[in-house]
Order: structure tokens, then sequence, then C-alpha cells
């Protein structure tokens, strides 16, 4: 009986690791107007940036444009904004 306990444990254990790490490593894409660049963490962007967020595997449309940029911020235009 304990040994059926250690497995249900482990197994438990790896489950709840398993669910973080996918949790943490979720990539988004993020779009202002007809731009997108992809991020690794989510931010709450102001309001008048007026920034769509969509999950990883969201299909970009054909007019859009992706410019990657490191760091907090997004793209007003041609200009990288950081807050």
């Amino acid at each position: 009986m304990t040994s059926l306990r250690k497995t249900i444990l482990a197994l438990t254990a790896g489950t709840g690791a398993l669910v973080l790490t996918s949790l943490t490593a979720s990539a988004g894409i993020v779009c202002s107007e007809n731009v997108c660049w992809h991020t690794p963490d989510q931010y709450s962007y102001p309001l008048d940036a007026r920034i769509v967020i969509h999950d990883d595997s969201w299909p970009a449309d054909p007019h859009v444009v992706f410019r990657e940029h490191e760091g907090r911020g997004y793209w007003k235009g041609d200009e990288w904004v950081t807050w």
C-alpha cells in the first residue's frame, strides 16, 4: 500500500509541475494596428496604446507585419514606446 501511495504522490507532483511549466512557458502575440510582435510575458498595456493580445497559435492575417523587440513596451507607428 505504501508503494501505491508513493506512486500516486509522484504522479500528482509530476502533473502539477507539468501544468506550471506550460503556464509559464506560454507566449503571446501582441498587436498594435497591423504591427505585431511576440512576447513571453503578459503585460497590462496602457488603454491608449490600443493593444490586442492573441495566443501564440493565432493565425496572423496576410496584412500583419511582425516587428520583434525585447523588453516591456509596444509599437506606436514606427516607434517602440517603453514604460
